[in-house]
């Protein structure tokens, strides 16, 4: 087959290492010209707090280490992409990845749902357990029980979402309880906000099986990612679900992706791309970047 049939969504994460994504003007004019060029969504990154002087291992670098200062600007994702949505029409707004222990999730419903219909249904979470332990404590969760209250996260979030009932949801949980609770407004879309978990773990794999509308292990390809796709499957067959329902999501540059690359990724497996833009705080530059990429990828008009 020729390398145009298959089909590829192409979101461009906001530039967070440039130190530019708390600069009004400077994400405006970005976020437009995402739009402007074709691409289908923007990702917003998040760490609430980085912990002077982590001792966590950073698991996407063999350093150990992120590539972002102590004290680089990571403004609150939901907030960012809210004001990204008020200089956009068309392109849908994600996160990428947010890092739920550090959210309550009957909040974090009620913030997501809001930006949903307020931008016309065009939000994607993808959520993950995060790595950072010193950011986990910070927030007052523990980071040795992470996983087990994602799950049930995701399950609050998905019931407050689609729960319309005139004496309002109730939940028993290992660390989540309510009675009658009724928050509104409710997403635009009936099913509510897609969850989408990040990661490159088994448990990853499998949570995106049995909650997830799919999986981003961004970093991953190979047999590694065909283990993990497989692993998703299975678990979301094992829970009654669809497994072809569920998307997938990995990553690559914006200067360096070619319909070739797109395509093989597409024969991994993969639904959608994530691109990362050069760090550069020239607006102009990052626009022709991104218009380059476009006319590469075929999405520029």
């Amino acid at each position: 087959m020729t390398w145009e049939v298959f089909l590829m969504e192409y979101a461009v994460m906001a530039p967070v290492a440039a130190g530019v994504t708390a600069r009004p003007e400077w994400m405006a004019g970005f976020a437009r010209h995402v739009e402007e060029c074709g691409f289908d969504s923007i990702v917003a990154v998040e760490h609430t707090v980085v912990v002077n002087r982590y001792s966590s291992v950073y698991p996407y670098a063999s350093s150990g280490k992120m590539e972002l200062a102590d004290d680089c600007d990571i403004p609150d994702p939901l907030d960012l992409l809210m004001f990204l949505a008020a200089h956009t029409s068309r392109v849908e707004l994600a996160t990428g990845v947010l890092v739920l222990p550090n959210h309550h999730p009957v909040v974090l419903a009620k913030r997501a749902a809001t930006l949903d219909a307020l931008s016309g249904g065009r939000l994607r979470l993808s959520v993950g357990v995060g790595w950072m332990r010193e950011e986990i404590e910070a927030c007052g969760a523990e980071f040795g029980t992470r996983g087990r209250r994602a799950d049930e996260q995701i399950d609050v979030l998905r019931l407050l979402w689609t729960d319309r009932s005139p004496t309002g949801a109730d939940h028993d949980g290992e660390f989540f309880t309510f009675r009658g609770a009724m928050t509104y407004p409710k997403p635009a879309r009936p099913g509510g906000v897609p969850i989408h978990i990040g990661g490159h773990s088994r448990a990853a794999a499998r949570r995106a099986g049995r909650r997830g509308d799919g999986l981003q292990p961004i970093g991953v390809d190979g047999e590694r990612l065909r283990e993990l796709l497989d692993l998703m499957r299975r678990e979301a067959e094992l829970a009654g679900r669809d497994p072809d329902a569920l998307e997938v999501t990995l990553g690559h540059s914006v200067r360096a992706v070619t319909p070739e690359k797109a395509g093989a990724l597409a024969a991994q497996g993969a639904d959608r791309l994530v691109l990362q833009p050069s760090p550069s705080d020239d607006l102009s530059a990052v626009r022709d970047e991104l218009s380059a990429c476009a006319q590469r990828l075929g999405l520029a008009s």
